[in-house]
C-alpha cells in the first residue's frame, strides 16, 4: 500500500510561488518519491502517479484523503442508482482501470506516516533547497531527482517481506491515456463539440453521436471515438449552416382557347370525329 497526499507550503521560502508537495510513501518500506507541483489537483496527481509506478510499479492500493481530486461528494444519479455505481472521481476511475485499489482515509491522523513527513520535509527539504539556491518548482523538481535516492537509501527500511508487491506495466504508452481526464462530448451535425468553453472542429469522417476528449497530464489534448484518434482543431465560432437558393417558380397561366375549339362545343367535337372515321373507312 501507498499512502499519497498533497502540501501546501511556502518551500522556496519567498523566492517563489507557494506549490504543493505531492508525495507518496511506500507504507512497507516507508520509501519516499515526491514531485512540486502549482496546485493539487486531477492533473497533478495523475502525473505523479504515472511517475511514480513508471519507478516503482504499480502498487496494490492507495491511502489518500477525501479530498474532491480524489473523491466525489455529489450524490448518484438516476443512472448510476439504477445501474448500482457509485459516483466516482476522474482519479479514482484512472486506479479502477489499473486495477489499484482506492481507500479513504477520514482524518490527518489516519494518514500519520505521509503527515509526519511533511513535517520533516517542511523543515529538511527547505533548508537544502534554500542552499542549492532553487527558486521555482522545474529546479525544485530537479532537486528532489538527486535528493530522494539518497534520502531512501539513509531513511527506508526493509520490508517484513522481501517481495516486491508492486506489479509491473503491462503497457506503457496506454498510461498516458488511462491516466487522463476523460470526458464525453456531443458530435453535432456540423461536426463540432463544445469542451471548456471552447469549440472544436472534428475533421475525421465518422459515424458517431459522442465522442471522448482527454485532458493529458502533458497539457495536449485528444478527442477520440472507438479508441481511434480524431483530427481537429479549435474554432471560434460555429461554421454557417450553408442555405439552398430556392429555385424560382414560374407561374402557371392558363391558356384561354378559342371558341371553336372541340372542348368548347362538344356536339361539334363528335360531328368532326364521325366525319374522321368515315373518311378513313
Amino acid at each position: 500500500m501507498v499512502q499519497m497526499d498533497g502540501s501546501h507550503h511556502d518551500w522556496f521560502e519567498g523566492r517563489g510561488p507557494w506549490c504543493v508537495l505531492m508525495g507518496y510513501v511506500d507504507d512497507a518500506t516507508g520509501a519516499v518519491y515526491a514531485r512540486l507541483y502549482e496546485y493539487e489537483g486531477t492533473l497533478p496527481a495523475m502525473d505523479g502517479f504515472k511517475r511514480y509506478i513508471r519507478r516503482y510499479g504499480l502498487p496494490q492500493s492507495v491511502y489518500l484523503d477525501r479530498h474532491s481530486t480524489y473523491k466525489v461528494t455529489a450524490k448518484q444519479t438516476i443512472e448510476e442508482e439504477l445501474n448500482d455505481v457509485r459516483p466516482m472521481s476522474h482519479f479514482e476511475k484512472s486506479l479502477a482501470e489499473l486495477d489499484v485499489k482506492v481507500i479513504h482515509a477520514y482524518s490527518p491522523q489516519a494518514k500519520g506516516r505521509i503527515e509526519r513527513l511533511f513535517g520533516t520535509f517542511q523543515d529538511r527539504v527547505v533548508k537544502e533547497m534554500r542552499l542549492a539556491g532553487v527558486t521555482n518548482i522545474e529546479e525544485g523538481n530537479t532537486f528532489l531527482d538527486g535528493y530522494l535516492p539518497e534520502y531512501n537509501t539513509k531513511y527506508a527500511k526493509e520490508a517484513a517481506e522481501k517481495a516486491d508487491f508492486h506489479r509491473p506495466i503491462v503497457n506503457r504508452r496506454a498510461l498516458d491515456t488511462i491516466l487522463s481526464i476523460k470526458t464525453g462530448r456531443s458530435l453535432r451535425n456540423d461536426f463540432t463539440i463544445a469542451h471548456n468553453k471552447k469549440l472544436y472542429q472534428i475533421k475525421s469522417n465518422i459515424r458517431a453521436k459522442t465522442v471522448i476528449v482527454e485532458e493529458r497530464t502533458d497539457g495536449s489534448m485528444r478527442i477520440t471515438h472507438n479508441s481511434q484518434k480524431l483530427k481537429y482543431h479549435e474554432i471560434v465560432a460555429r461554421p454557417l449552416r450553408a442555405e439552398k437558393s430556392a429555385e424560382k417558380l414560374r407561374p402557371i397561366t392558363a391558356r384561354k382557347q378559342s371558341e371553336s375549339h372541340p372542348w368548347k362545343s362538344p356536339a361539334k367535337a363528335m360531328v368532326k370525329a364521325r366525319a374522321e372515321l368515315q373518311a378513313t373507312s
